[in-house]
């Protein structure tokens, strides 16, 4: 069942008459239960697409996703709203096979996660006939949703070595919400992007390295952006930029996972410079990693 408004639904049969109109369209649409003049149109998501009428290409993140409907906001802010179908295409590219064979289900698209969706015109919306997402982006959002801390619990045999360390810090740290930063090191990146420089993914292994040598530390990693775009997305690019970093520090620099406070996505709060000039806005890109160790612990 789709449900949409008396004026998206004469919009939309514009669209379908005009396709150049279908993307910016689709921009606009917001989610139908804000809407207070509703009709109903009523029809099975269909389980072929073939013959429909191809529809815009889009690419961003996933910023809502409710049932068989996904919202996808663009790096300026535009959010459209896209169906899946049975027929629906998802899979991840990555590693030496480029893509994945596998089609994956729609509980792999996630919110946070990096997309290129192909879609067609359905009705009266756009219908996904492709999503495409890399398979190091599907493990970042994974390791935001579940949290890092039980992400890694559950790992197994390598994680299970540490239990008695992590479990005899915990108990140490259990009542204490207060910290000593010993160190702080920010790494910057490009507008709307989260990937790492190789600079960043210098940097990021030498704080690690510094932090190892500092007894009882962990690492507080807290993403930021500057203040071009709207809440919404800056809020899930810092999350983006903050998971970024966690996974190197983890996977690459060897940072164990029970040494790390859950990532932090803080949008464009507490910026280092002004917002107004370009050279203030690339400080305010960035991603902080502090090391910490308790002030408790410190004063033993």
């Amino acid at each position: 069942m789709i449900v949409i408004s008396r004026k998206q639904a004469a919009l939309l049969a514009c669209a379908t008459l005009a396709l150049p109109f279908a993307g910016s369209l689709a921009a606009q649409e917001l989610d139908p239960l804000l809407d207070q003049d509703l009709i109903t149109v009523r029809g099975e998501l269909p389980d072929d697409l073939s013959g429909l009428v191809e529809g815009p290409e889009i690419e961003g993140f996933i910023s809502a996703r409710n049932g068989n409907s996904m919202q996808v906001t663009t790096v300026d802010g535009g959010n459209t709203q896209v169906r899946i179908a049975p027929a629906t295409d998802i899979r991840a590219r990555g590693g030496f096979l480029g893509l994945d064979r596998t089609r994956l289900g729609a509980d792999a698209l996630m919110n946070g996660l990096p997309v290129k969706v192909r879609t067609v015109v359905w009705g009266e919306g756009l219908l996904a006939s492709e999503v495409r997402f890399s398979s190091s982006d599907l493990e970042t959002a994974n390791m935001i949703r579940a949290g890092t801390g039980q992400q890694f619990a559950e790992q197994g045999a390598a994680i299970q070595e540490n239990a008695a360390a992590t479990e005899a810090l915990r108990g140490r740290m259990g009542d204490i919400d207060q910290y000593n930063i010993v160190g702080t090191t920010n790494v910057y990146f490009d507008t709307g992007k989260w990937d790492l420089s190789p600079r960043a993914e210098f940097d990021l292994c030498s704080v690690a390295r510094e932090a190892d040598a500092t007894d009882n530390a962990l690492l507080l990693v807290v993403g930021y952006t500057d203040s071009v775009g709207d809440q919404d997305y800056n809020q899930v690019l810092s999350e983006r930029r903050a998971g970024r970093v966690v996974n190197f520090l983890q996977q690459e620099c060897s940072w164990a996972p029970w040494r790390m406070l859950t990532p932090t996505g803080m949008a464009e709060s507490d910026p280092l410079a002004d917002n107004s000039t370009e050279a203030g806005r690339a400080q305010n890109r960035r991603v902080s990693v502090n090391i910490l160790v308790s002030k408790a612990i410190q004063g033993l």
